[in-house]
């Protein structure tokens, strides 16, 4: 009987081409919406997790917590005694304070507010010596009034275009720029594009204070950063007489929090990619509810010559879960090449590769959800064409 009902489906599909057309259209652009965003949610969420992982031994201290309704607080300021207590503990290396302030900058007569980062340049490439330079190199002890700049703050900050040798002037100070950055990857982007790097000395003479707002290090053996970790909180709690006086970082517990903010935002994002789907469904209830008008006369004969209520049922329901199935073939597609597109164009305009990711599980849960709402939404339409009368249906005709 399936197989009966099989080809009464295709027949009546291929007699409405245009209609059937429309119909798993609809279908189609709403698993297509919402297999696009989440293979390029997966996608940013692997290329932030693979950047993140690259510093995976590195351990990040503020001076503050998080307050449930206020966001981030300062507590306030490390101090040279917590940078020697943190280098003495075992497992610790490349220890650096950070001074962190904003500085009005001066270039050929332009003026701009820019985040001055200052610290022992050595630990500075340490950290970050992933990022690569457009022109010139790192600081040196010695560069007392030299600094290196981010990609931004060369670029696109004043109206020309600072490079090498250039000289700007930084709340009254004169510097020449001995490094440019290239533009830096997605997670170090705005610790890198948007700062001026200063060695410590010369970052407490610009800004006039010697308070240490971060501490940045690494770690020798990643299967103990946790315990490091804790073992800093306990130390910096000891010297401040304070608990939780500062948020100790590991990469690790960064991660968490991109995956658990990633699941937030798939979720959302599917909610609205769902609502396309919705009317798919309805698209494929008003195309059924046609059919069934535009064939009473057709019903009433089967059911005339024997065929059941199940039958009739079966023979709709196989039409709608045709028309659903190729619908979310056709969604799949699209949805990958336009998750590839979409991925083309965010790895360009961020320069950092963001892959587009489609699981089998996602393909496969797509196919499943576009056949169900298929089924479902002929569900109505099947159940009214088998409650009708044979008597009345032929006499429709």
């Amino acid at each position: 009987m399936f197989y009966d009902s099989f080809l009464l489906s295709y027949r009546n599909i291929k007699e409405r081409k245009f209609r059937s057309f429309l119909t798993l259209l609809g279908i189609s652009v709403g698993i297509a919406a919402i297999i696009a965003l989440i293979a390029v949610g997966y996608g940013m969420q692997y290329s932030i997790t693979e950047e993140l992982v690259g510093m995976a031994d590195i351990i990040m201290i503020m001076p503050g917590k998080m307050v449930p309704g206020r966001g981030y607080v300062e507590m306030g300021v490390l101090t040279d005694r917590d940078v020697e207590d943190i280098e003495r503990i075992g497992g610790v290396e490349d220890v650096g304070g950070w001074l962190s302030d904003t500085a009005q900058v001066e270039y050929r007569n332009e003026r701009m507010p820019i985040q001055i980062m200052g610290s022992n340049p050595q630990v500075m490439e340490k950290i970050f010596g992933d990022v690569e330079f457009e022109e010139g190199r790192w600081l040196r002890e010695n560069d007392y009034r030299g600094c290196v700049i981010g990609y931004s703050v060369a670029n696109e900050y004043f109206s020309e275009e600072l490079g090498v040798n250039d000289r700007i002037t930084i709340n009254g100070d004169k510097f020449v720029v001995i490094g440019v950055f290239a533009k830096a990857g997605m997670m170090a982007a705005a610790d890198v594009d948007p700062n001026i790097f200063l060695t410590k000395s010369s970052a407490q003479d610009v800004l006039g204070n010697n308070d240490i707002s971060m501490i940045m290090l690494r770690v020798r053996d990643i299967d103990r950063i946790d315990d490091i970790a804790d073992e800093i909180g306990e130390r910096l709690d000891e010297n401040h007489n304070m608990d939780d006086f500062a948020r100790v970082l590991t990469m690790e517990s960064m991660i968490e929090q991109v995956e658990s903010v990633f699941l937030i935002l798939q979720a959302v994002l599917v909610g609205i990619a769902s609502i396309a789907l919705i009317v798919g469904c309805i698209g494929i209830m008003n195309s059924m509810l046609m059919s069934v008008m535009e064939r009473t006369h057709e019903i009433g004969i089967m059911k005339a010559i024997g065929a059941t209520n199940s039958n009739i049922i079966l023979l709709f329901l196989t039409e709608a879960g045709m028309i659903s199935l190729v619908g979310g073939i056709l969604g799949c597609i699209l949805g990958i090449i336009t998750a590839k597109l979409v991925s083309v164009g965010v790895s360009m305009y961020i320069g950092m590769d963001m892959p587009a990711i489609v699981t089998p599980a996602v393909a496969i849960g797509s196919l499943a959800v576009a056949v169900l709402v298929g089924v479902i939404s002929g569900l109505y339409p099947a159940r009214r064409a088998a409650k009708m009368s044979p008597v009345e249906a032929v006499r429709y005709g």
